[in-house]
């Protein structure tokens, strides 16, 4: 699994580009100048790097890239969470346009740059020339330490969080204890008079409505005594009269038979006429002026109005309010409880301490193996008798990552005592330092492919032969890529790129060819002594060849149509 195509168009100086990529140690050279990081810059844009519109070709519009990869099974879950398409393979696509402006996919569904970095870090691991600085920045160091160990600091950061928000509320309830009072005192107070009332939740609503009824109870009875009358009136009230129309069409309707739908409509008023005077006749006998209620219900009204004024609210508020003040004083309680607040504090601290020891003893457990690893890998990059120590010790103060300080000692020569990295180390030590970590630490990576830029530089002889051995060795469970100057790394791969510059009227362009036996040994040879190959560098290059160039059989031949071949490296 691993990365299978990139395609280029517009890129800095490259026109357009085809490259399909093999498993196993794949090497880019070049002559200085002709690009041979270009595809590395190519394949970090597509992996989420930041973009600009410098990298657009001069006089285009955009620049495009995609990279196609193997999907791995460890990336399945994290795109279906981001709603991705997760198929066998991955396309990643990215253009900038000449204003600057970006824009991603994946799988062909719009993505953002974070997206595109946080899958790529599952796709591709690069190292690059100056990897040597991080090994002088404690996050580095101690995230190189916990990899290695197999440990994260997510559970003890969590835990540091919880603890630090618990100190900060006992610390300013205890700040805070003055005022928590004062205001405990003021809500006390306010609840104690609106429980006096005892607002019922729809009380002043039934208020209301009764003191309508009773201020207009003399109009209500003159209404239904009304009603009643005009209802009810001898000869010329309306129960009389339905009742004679009902009698004279019934009288008909055998000879009009229109008359019966009539007739029944009729009978339906006078029985719902009929209902209206029961009714009212029922109004009359219960319904009561009562003064005394009406007073009552004027002093009741008069609370509600009087407190509802106090507090600037509706009177049907004051229910709510009151529930309202009830649960601040509640929360108030709770911050004044200095007991509580310090038991959950205590409780968040310890365990946080418990989390940060157990990180702390997997680091101290896996520093002495960290160390015999990049000291044995020393050994061949030059640095014989040299020794590596990763140091663990106690912080002088706890943090999300843990209480540990991790610091990286090393002794160039035998017989030093180890000092803090780059206080002693002289820049090539330390490539060949961060080379040796590099070579160490990517064999615990889940990332399938593995980038080199140039971090063999300031390294040559022997130890360029290890570093090209060690790269070889790589290649044979994953998928290397790895930009080098160097001609004895150049020979171990198992595959061979040549980065070409071309100028001519339209300007300068850059290509990507594919060697072949004939034109690697020409390459190898031009590595060794030059432009002008030599019978005796073009020896030297067989032989070089012969000797480091291995058969690749633990890496998988690619599918078909997927090798590379000259016409699909070289796009005109």
């Amino acid at each position: 699994m691993a990365l299978r195509q990139i395609t280029l168009r517009d890129f800095v100086i490259v026109q357009t580009l085809e490259l399909d990529l093999r498993n196993g140690f794949t090497v880019l050279t070049g002559e200085t100048g002709a690009g041979k990081s270009i595809l590395i810059d190519a394949l970090q844009l597509a992996l989420g790097a930041r973009a600009d519109a410098g990298v657009v070709r001069e006089g285009c519009s955009k620049t495009d890239i995609c990279a196609e990869f193997d999907c791995p099974a460890h990336a399945r879950p994290w795109l279906d969470e981001g709603g991705f398409e997760a198929d066998d393979r991955l396309l990643l696509r990215r253009t900038v346009d000449a204003q600057g402006k970006s824009r991603a996919w994946i799988n062909g569904t719009p993505a953002t740059a974070s997206q595109l970095r946080s899958l790529g870090e599952m796709l591709v691991d690069i190292h690059g020339q100056h990897a040597w600085q991080s090994l002088t920045r404690p996050e580095s160091v101690r995230g190189l330490l916990d990899a290695f160990a197999g440990v994260n600091t997510r559970d003890t950061a969590s835990r540091w969080a919880q603890w630090r928000a618990d100190l900060k509320a006992l610390q300013q309830a205890r700040a805070a204890q003055a005022t928590l009072q004062q205001e405990r005192e003021r809500l006390q107070w306010q609840i104690s008079e609106v429980d006096k009332l005892g607002p019922g939740d729809d009380e002043w609503d039934e208020l209301d409505a009764q003191h309508k009824r009773l201020s207009h109870a003399q109009a209500l009875l003159d209404g239904a005594q009304g009603t009643l009358q005009a209802l009810q009136e001898d000869e010329g009230g309306a129960v009389s009269a339905l009742t004679r129309a009902h009698a004279l069409l019934q009288a008909q309707e055998h000879i009009e038979p229109e008359f019966v739908n009539l007739a029944d409509i009729l009978a339906s008023s006078l029985a719902q006429t009929t209902d209206v005077v029961h009714s009212l006749h029922s109004y009359l006998r219960h319904a009561d002026i009562d003064p005394q209620r009406l007073t009552e219900l004027d002093e009741r009204m008069s609370q509600w109005i009087g407190l509802a004024r106090r507090y600037k609210r509706p009177p049907a508020e004051l229910p709510t309010l009151l529930k309202d003040w009830k649960a601040s004083l509640h929360e108030l309680d709770a911050a004044s409880d200095l007991d509580r607040l310090q038991a959950s504090e205590s409780a968040s601290a310890k365990a946080y301490q418990a989390a940060a020891r157990t990180l702390s003893m997997a680091r101290a457990k896996a520093a002495p193996k960290l160390s015999a690893s990049i000291s044995q890998a020393m050994q061949g990059l030059g640095m014989e008798g040299g020794k590596f120590e990763v140091s663990v010790s106690k912080a002088s103060e706890p943090s999300p990552d843990g209480i540990d300080d991790v610091v990286f000692l090393v002794a160039g020569h035998p017989g030093m005592t180890p000092k803090p990295i780059g206080k002693v180390a002289s820049g090539g030590e330390l490539s060949r330092i961060s080379l040796a970590i590099a070579v160490t630490t990517s064999e615990l990576g889940a990332a399938p492919t593995l980038i080199f830029d140039e971090v063999d530089s300031g390294v040559g002889g022997a130890v360029a032969e290890t570093v090209g051995r060690l790269m070889q060795q790589l290649g044979r469970d994953r998928q290397v890529l790895a930009v080098t100057h160097l001609p004895q790394v150049a020979a171990c791969a198992h595959h061979h790129l040549k980065v070409a510059k071309n100028k001519s009227a339209q300007g300068t362009t850059s290509t990507v060819l594919v060697m072949q036996q004939d034109e690697r040994v020409a390459e190898i040879a031009r590595m060794l002594g030059g432009e002008r190959a030599t019978e005796t560098t073009l020896a030297h290059a067989r032989e070089m060849l012969g000797t480091a160039v291995p058969t690749l059989t633990r890496a998988p031949t690619p599918p078909s149509g997927s090798s590379i071949s000259p016409t699909a490296a070289r796009k005109r």
